[in-house]
């Protein structure tokens, strides 16, 4: 008898020792489950109200930005801290500032389930597919601002002001942009030009070459500051609006 209760019972409490293993595996499966669908929601309004990821698809910002940079922008600016003179923002496209193939190479996908996966990602926050539907460019003037390129020295003016641009790519002995032009910016809007002046579609090109409606950026447009290099680790930092820069250039009351 001995035998039999030891025979019957080992079967019974291996038996009971599965069960909880079981409910242990699909309590362990619910759990990350859980844990995946909060970041994905998390990440979703963080992409949404706070931050959001940005690939550099040009060279008009380099040397500030190489082309394949990854920024990190700051959506709160202009939602709830006001833009400043020297951002470098993010905006979408304010009308013909991006050509046909820029388009289509933002929208097309060789293979429709990676395409899928690309844009879902950047849904939440986690992919940049959609860089290419967006510009990278430097603030220069603000609403009302008098911006004029250039004075005798070869700088910028912004509001009778000439400013010294640190940030610029130039060669040595040529002005501060390749037009010439006295604007005043709308109300609304911004006067936005590239780092990297000679090669950039910017305000001053558009305005120059009348090749689009609007050569100016509504504030409306912009998606937020970029604040930082994220990748590749050898171009890591941050972003500066250099304030010095443009010390003394609002307009007097």
């Amino acid at each position: 008898m001995g035998e039999s209760i030891t025979d019957t019972a080992a079967p019974e409490s291996t038996h009971r020792s599965r069960k909880p293993r079981r409910h242990g595996t699909a309590r362990f499966v619910r759990d990350i489950l859980i844990i995946l669908l909060g970041a994905i929601l998390i990440s979703f309004l963080i992409k949404t109200f706070l931050f959001r990821s940005f690939y550099i698809p040009s060279p008009s910002m380099t040397n500030t930005l190489e082309i394949n940079d990854r920024i990190i922008v700051d959506e709160l600016v202009p939602k709830v801290t006001p833009l400043q003179r020297g951002d470098v923002i993010v905006f979408t496209d304010p009308g013909g500032w991006l050509g046909a193939d820029d388009t289509m190479q933002a929208t097309g996908s060789t293979n429709p389930v990676v395409g899928a996966i690309r844009n879902g990602l950047t849904a939440i926050g986690l992919g940049t597919e959609d860089s290419d539907n967006h510009l990278v460019k430097r603030v220069i003037g603000l609403p009302g601002d008098k911006v004029t390129c250039c004075n005798s020295a070869g700088r910028l003016e912004v509001n009778g002001v000439p400013i010294k641009e640190p940030y610029i790519n130039v060669t040595p002995g040529e002005p501060a942009d390749r037009y010439t032009y006295s604007v005043t910016v709308p109300k609304g809007d911004l006067w936005v030009l590239g780092d990297n002046r000679f090669n950039s579609d910017d305000s001053a090109a558009h305005y120059i070459e009348k090749d689009v409606p609007q050569p100016f950026v509504p504030i409306s447009d912009v998606v937020g500051r970029a604040i930082v290099i994220t990748w590749p680790a050898s171009h890591w930092g941050t972003l500066s609006n250099y304030p010095t820069v443009f010390r003394g250039t609002d307009p007097e009351q």
